[in-house]
């Protein structure tokens, strides 16, 4: 370490040598290489915490740019797992970088989980949320949170020090329908930027014992009216305690659900004709879709489910992934026999996709 790089924040009588010989010793894994990991990854690397692990499997698109200030447009195609790891060594090189070019699933969890003291939670999705959360549970390792939706945002830090985990504030995991999708419904730009920022605050106080972690609070971020809120909540002893991960953490998982990934996927197209469904709005389907595909958006579907052709396999598509799982689920409750398989990672994972865009 390097005294006069950190001189700044060790004069702070608060913080001083010792705080950040701690960031130095830690290690922190980063679960999302997105909108919140950017500054998370960012401002941590800076101030020094020493071992950076980073879990994502996506590539860089055009329509991450306004908010994944880590990437500029010669990335697009590119890991971002890669990209990330090459300005974080440009940036600090005494920083140990660990990348993990995949999801966090079941089987992997306990496993990328075990070297770190602290993670971060910078992913965009409730199944992937649950499973940080009872993996930590199960390992005693606290983990921070953040969520964005439109013009709000949510901190908070959980299973730190026998305080209150994700499931002792939301016990149970929402349905398919319910879930908002920055998709459709946005997000502005700057946000993932002020709750990432507040993140990576949350994970320096976890990591130097300095001041006072949102252990039992959520911080609400209204960003129209530039307002936080505080909200309280308690432990709860059947929640600090799960002894195996579940099964499946995907939407509807009592659900019988087929999928395909990506790369598989194009190579059937290019052998045969399939029967795809394409659940995006209008508006994203006329900037880009597969030629021969139906275009019927999610809240159209129970209304246009008689020109889907239930005698043949059906391949449901959207950008990520989110909503195709959502459309499946909906549809297979009124078509139980049907073959409906989901496309993995959605358009965003296709090179023909990447290749345009």
């Amino acid at each position: 370490m390097t005294p006069e790089r950190y001189i700044r924040q060790t004069i702070l009588k608060e913080f001083g040598p010792e705080a950040q010989q701690k960031l130095t010793q830690s290690k922190v894994l980063v679960v999302g290489a997105g909108g919140l990991g950017a500054p998370v990854l960012t401002y941590l690397n800076a101030m020094g915490v020493g071992t950076l692990g980073i879990v994502d499997s996506d590539v860089v698109s055009l329509s991450n740019l306004h908010r994944q200030v880590l990437y500029n447009e010669s990335d697009l195609g590119s890991p971002k797992v890669t990209i990330t790891a090459e300005k974080l060594k440009s940036q600090n090189s005494d920083t140990t970088i660990i990348t993990y070019e995949m999801d966090l699933v079941v089987g992997n969890a306990l496993e990328l989980l075990v070297p770190y003291d602290l993670i971060i939670d910078a992913s965009d999705n409730f199944p992937t949320r649950y499973l940080v959360n009872d993996a930590c549970v199960i390992l005693n390792k606290p983990f921070i949170y953040g969520a964005l939706h439109g013009f709000e945002g949510q901190v908070s830090t959980f299973n730190y020090q026998g305080g209150p985990t994700y499931r002792c504030l939301f016990p149970n995991m929402p349905e398919a329908h319910e879930v908002p999708n920055c998709n459709e419904h946005g997000v502005l730009g700057i946000l993932p930027g002020i709750v990432g920022n507040l993140q990576a605050l949350e994970a320096v106080k976890v990591l130097t014992g300095v001041g006072e972690p949102l252990a039992g609070k959520l911080l609400l971020f209204d960003g129209l009216t530039t307002s936080f809120q505080k909200i309280n909540f308690s432990a709860h002893p059947e929640n600090l305690k799960p002894a195996v991960l579940q099964d499946s953490y995907d939407f509807g998982c009592n659900l019988a659900m087929q999928s395909i990934e990506s790369a598989t996927f194009e190579a059937l197209l290019d052998r045969e004709k399939l029967q795809i469904v394409d659940v995006r709005t209008v508006a994203e389907y006329s900037q880009f879709h597969l030629e021969g595909s139906l275009n019927i958006p999610l809240d159209e579907l129970e209304n246009r489910s008689d020109a889907i052709a239930v005698s043949q396999p059906v391949y449901f598509l959207c950008q990520s992934g989110v909503r195709s799982q959502k459309a499946i689920i909906a549809f297979q409750k009124h078509q139980p026999n049907a073959t409906l398989i989901n496309v993995t990672g959605g358009i965003n994972k296709l090179q023909v996709y990447a290749a345009k865009y």
